[in-house]
């Protein structure tokens, strides 16, 4: 089968597409035959070495963190009605850009009928992490301010049709045109572009002030963008494309009444929590209530056009690679 390897860290030019042989399940495994891979933002930070204080990946090393396809083969002690079912799932070591994923059957999560293979593999990270970061902030109900950044990326976008169909006033941010129009298309009432100097001020004009902000920008947009927290608000930090998760200064927090959450707490989720999220966003999804925003797909041998494209911020919405 095929997969990409990383070789040495570096720029996308060390994905290096390799042949090694199908995996074989053993008791307790499922063989995945894969349709689309996640790819995320990480994946390109741990790729460039610039993600060792987080994750432990060192070349030579597989990337990717999971896949949406259809069961061909699983192990002994395995339900054989597993066979033929379309299903998402989270890889491990072996990583998830490849042809074919060895799993546990007990990581396997089956893909409701009326959800694509497509949308299940955009929400194995975006899906499960936006409903987490709304249990997080406690929830959003109706009436509330809300600030999403990031808005046009895959976690934001979900973000930002779960409080608006929670009743939430909802001002998404997002750089550019592009990003802009997808959010529209999305049912975004009200959208702030960060490349305005005054886009905080857009901010307050239509909210007055945010009560729950939920950041995936990081960087010096997630800054400004808990200035405008009112006091008793609630936020969680939980991107870092700007450059950096934007961490609020304690002092300012604990003065303010702002209850902070992020990235720790997110990674400190049970294997429990995590299941539940995942579960939570599919059943969005099936019911209607929330549409992943894909934003575009590269077929696997072009992996590294992929990072290219997330590096250079030319995307919109969730990257997937198509096998």
């Amino acid at each position: 089968m095929r997969v990409i390897e990383v070789t040495r860290f570096g720029g996308p030019e060390v994905l290096a597409l390799t042949e090694v042989p199908d995996p074989s399940p053993g008791p307790g495994e499922a063989v995945v035959e894969v349709a689309y891979a996640n790819v995320l933002w990480i994946d390109t930070a741990i790729r460039a070495g610039l993600a060792g204080a987080w994750f432990p990946d060192r070349p030579p090393y597989r990337p990717g963190s999971g896949v949406a396809g259809t069961v061909a083969t699983v192990g002994a002690g395995v339900d054989p009605a597993w066979i033929g079912r379309r299903v998402v799932t989270q890889t491990g070591p072996g990583g998830g850009y490849l042809d074919r994923a060895l799993v546990p059957v007990d990581d396997l999560f089956a893909v409701p009928p009326t959800v694509s293979l497509r949308d299940a593999a955009a929400l194995l990270t975006d899906g499960l992490t936006a409903f987490a970061v709304l249990d997080l902030v406690g929830g959003v109900r109706a009436g509330e301010r809300v600030l999403v950044t990031a808005a046009a990326g895959g976690a934001g976008a979900v973000l930002l049709q779960a409080a608006q169909a929670g009743g939430a006033r909802v001002v998404g941010a997002a750089r550019g045109a592009t990003k802009r129009d997808a959010l529209r298309r999305l049912g975004a009432e009200d959208i702030v572009d960060y490349s305005a100097p005054d886009w905080t001020d857009r901010v307050r004009a239509v909210l007055g002030g945010v009560d729950v902000l939920l950041d995936g920008a990081g960087g010096a947009y997630g800054r400004a963008a808990f200035d405008l927290v009112v006091p008793g608000g609630r936020t969680c930090a939980y991107g870092a494309p700007a450059g950096g998760f934007a961490v609020p200064d304690p002092a300012s927090a604990r003065d303010r009444g702002v209850a902070v959450t992020g990235i720790g707490d997110l990674r400190a989720l049970t294997v429990q929590a995590r299941r539940h999220h995942l579960l939570a966003a599919l059943d969005a999804v099936a019911t209607g209530r929330v549409a992943p925003l894909v934003g575009q797909t590269f077929p696997l041998d072009r992996a590294a056009d992929a990072h290219r494209a997330i590096e250079n911020r030319e995307t919109v919405g969730k990257t997937l690679l198509s096998v």
